[in-house]
């Protein structure tokens, strides 16, 4: 998906020269997490307006330089990494600049997040299931083949929690009958985070059956 048309120039960079009290100034008119900083041409990287706000007002933000963070993403950078860099770096703004290190504006995070909005995963309806297996268990293709073999197609799988043992798949499928897809997981041994209405019947029923059963063989 080409992300250009969300960059914005709304904001200029603040120069190296201009005045801390300019810069709180600015953080205090907008919502921005960071401001992009240039040193002539050249970008240097973002100031976070949780350190502006500890500077001393009178001084410039040459005279802070160290906290400048450089970070930033190329104009072909995809979507789902500028999400990612947004979130590493902790910033609701994201500098973008060209192969040749040239400026070119910013995204908000409230843009690409839009971008997300609008794929099938959070636009299309259908079930969500969140199965858990160990990492080293686990494949996507595993994961494709149990849903697709109920007849089912995928709208979207990412791993929504890992850690040095297990994993967690969130998985948007394009249909509601999930028990039979619910059940395969189960026997390719993945445990089944998500609560599901069908599931919880057939448990329901299951022990209602035991209960029985437990009674007639009194």
């Amino acid at each position: 998906m080409n992300t250009h048309q969300y960059i914005i120039n709304d904001v200029k960079p603040f120069a190296l020269e201009k005045s801390i009290k300019e810069l709180q100034t600015a953080f205090n008119q907008l919502t921005y997490s960071h401001f992009p900083i240039m040193k002539g041409d050249s970008f240097e990287g973002c100031i976070s307006s949780t350190d502006v706000y500890c500077f001393e007002a009178d001084k410039t933000i040459e005279n802070y330089a160290y906290a400048i963070e450089p970070f930033f993403v190329r104009l072909d950078t995809n979507w789902l990494d500028i999400l990612e860099a947004c979130a590493l770096n902790n910033t609701n703004i994201m500098p973008v600049l060209d192969e040749k290190n040239n400026y070119k504006g910013y995204y908000e995070l409230g843009d690409i997040i839009g971008i997300f909005n609008d794929t099938p995963f959070l636009n299309e309806a259908g079930g969500i299931i969140v199965v858990e297996k160990g990492v080293r268990d686990y494949s996507f293709s595993e994961i494709c083949q149990i849903v697709e073999s109920n007849d089912a197609k995928i709208l979207g799988v990412f791993i929504s929690q890992l850690n040095s043992d297990t994993m967690q798949a969130t998985i948007k499928i394009g249909h509601q009958g999930m028990n039979e897809i619910v059940q395969t997981f189960r026997r390719y041994s993945y445990n089944i985070i998500s609560s599901h209405d069908e599931d919880l019947l057939l448990e329901d029923l299951k022990e209602r059956s035991n209960y029985l059963n437990k009674y007639l063989n009194m």
